[in-house]
């Protein structure tokens, strides 16, 4: 009986097959176009991505000139990201008594991507059933509207940009039609795009005062024609939100395409896929692709000088630099996220490694949480995870739309960063000698991190047992076993 070949190197030959299908997938290809551009017959391409043929190391360098391709950075991120998942769905104690191999995980983030998101998916579930089960038992029973359930829209969502690596070629090239049309500097945004909507869609823009619009910063009133955007709202922020209302107006179609493309998604889902969807054309449009990256490059990816050239908000900016993903101009492939004073992570965009906590927060030593003692100052650090990585970040706080007096003033910090590799191009990084400095030794979040003696620590790894000593009392407030706990 034949084995099944492993995605290992066998002389110069590699079976990668679910590696090379998320390429060909990323470049919106079907077996038959890439075929057709590597000069070989469909059915070869799929054996190739049922591990059933190996792909040669020629045919992978005429797949990197033919499509433009990093093919370092196309194969490694997904099965990382992957990895990152696996690794912390396992660590919960509801596995404790299996003792899985870090390389089983590997092997299964690699040779099965599809299994490792379900199994995302429905550790997802799990975890919303057990913080209101209650709700969640009512919802998945109530089956008389025969709406798929789906226990977290949010998390569904951002697993959907992800997969696309953020970065959607479709909606890139509808905003540079938008902005082949208007013809207008970036400082004449918010006037042409008014412009475009009285005389395209017979739509007024007017903005309104705070008594009116209350706690509403836009908002659509189809009867009278009318977008009402609050006072509030600062420059950037206006002109955005025009574009955002272009989106819907003119590029409906193509977002319900994208959403199609995805499979079966719950209203939920498919509403709030829409809505990121036509908020990642908005920025498109105010900083379209090919004048940002070249600017980002020239500028050495200078967040606040960026913003001064595209008329666009700090946060804006970070939020376009993990977009940057063209195979024929790609960017610092960035990670961003964004946290408020309590730690909770509200935004949270990757094209590059970064393993972000799905199910839990992030760590307090990041400088990310210390920008609230330095409002409007930019840090710059150099952090290293348990297992060696290395990366380079920033952040800073932001404020969003103002509030009324005597109204909590909302703020948060923004982290935007990078792996260590790429960091030499960035302006941030002078004055680093990225070759000999340090890392801050931090963790994906404390449940998952192992490493001992941190006075920062909020609660012990959920894989390693619990040590209670009374008569020994400890910097840090846990003290845990080196051996993990099955």
């Amino acid at each position: 009986m034949a084995t099944r070949p492993t995605a290992t190197e066998t002389g110069r030959k590699l079976f990668v097959g679910p590696r090379f299908r998320r390429i060909r997938q990323q470049l919106g290809l079907s077996q038959t176009q890439i075929a057709e551009g590597l000069g070989m017959s469909p059915s070869y391409i799929n054996l190739i991505e049922r591990n059933q043929r190996p792909v040669t190391a020629q045919l992978l360098l005429r797949l990197a000139e033919t499509y433009d391709l990093d093919l370092r950075d196309l194969a490694t991120a997904d099965e990382d990201r992957f990895f990152a998942e696996l690794n912390e769905i396992f660590s919960d104690p509801l596995f404790r008594q299996i003792d899985l191999p870090k390389q089983e995980l590997r092997d299964l983030a690699e040779l099965a991507p599809g299994v490792t998101h379900a199994l995302q998916r429905l550790y997802a579930a799990y975890t919303e059933a057990r913080r209101g089960e209650t709700m969640v038992a009512a919802q998945i029973a109530d089956r008389t509207d025969g709406v798929r359930f789906e226990a977290n829209p949010i998390e569904r969502v951002r697993d959907l940009i992800e997969a696309n690596r953020n970065y959607f070629p479709d909606l890139e090239q509808a905003a540079e039609g938008l902005r082949d049309e208007i013809e207008v500097a970036s400082q004449d945004m918010f006037a042409a795009l008014s412009t475009r909507l009285r005389e395209k869609h017979s739509t007024t823009v007017r903005i309104m005062p705070i008594e009116v619009m209350r706690e509403t910063l836009r908002r659509w009133d189809r009867h009278r024609r009318q977008i009402l955007i609050s006072e509030l709202v600062d420059p950037s922020g206006r002109a955005f939100q025009l574009a955002f209302q272009i989106a819907l107006a003119e590029n409906g179609p193509l977002l319900d395409a994208i959403v199609t493309r995805t499979g079966a998604l719950d209203d939920t889902s498919r509403r709030l896929y829409r809505i990121t969807l036509a908020n990642y054309f908005a920025a498109a449009v105010m900083m379209p692709y090919q004048p940002f990256h070249t600017a980002a490059e020239s500028l050495g990816y200078d967040v606040h000088v960026l913003g001064q050239r595209f008329s666009a908000s700090f946060e804006q900016v970070c939020h376009r630099l993990t977009t940057l993903q063209r195979p024929t101009s790609r960017g610092v492939p960035f990670f961003m996220l964004r946290v408020d004073n309590a730690g909770n992570v509200s935004k949270r965009f990757s094209s590059g490694t970064f393993p972000f906590s799905k199910f839990g927060g992030t760590c307090p030593l990041w400088n990310v949480h210390s920008t609230f003692d330095t409002p409007d100052r930019l840090l710059s650090q150099i952090i290293e995870l348990p297992d060696g990585s290395k990366y380079f970040s920033i952040a800073q706080t932001v404020r969003r739309p103002a509030a009324p007096h005597a109204q909590p003033q909302p703020r948060f910090a923004l982290g935007l960063g990078c792996e260590l590799r790429h960091a030499a191009r960035l302006v941030y990084a002078a004055g680093f000698d990225l070759e000999k400095t340090e890392g801050t030794p931090i963790g994906v979040n404390c449940r998952l991190c192992e490493r001992e003696n941190c006075s920062q620590r909020a609660e012990p790894p959920l894989t390693r047992a619990l040590i209670l000593d009374e008569n020994t009392r400890r910097m840090t407030s846990f003290s845990f076993s080196n051996a993990r706990e099955l």
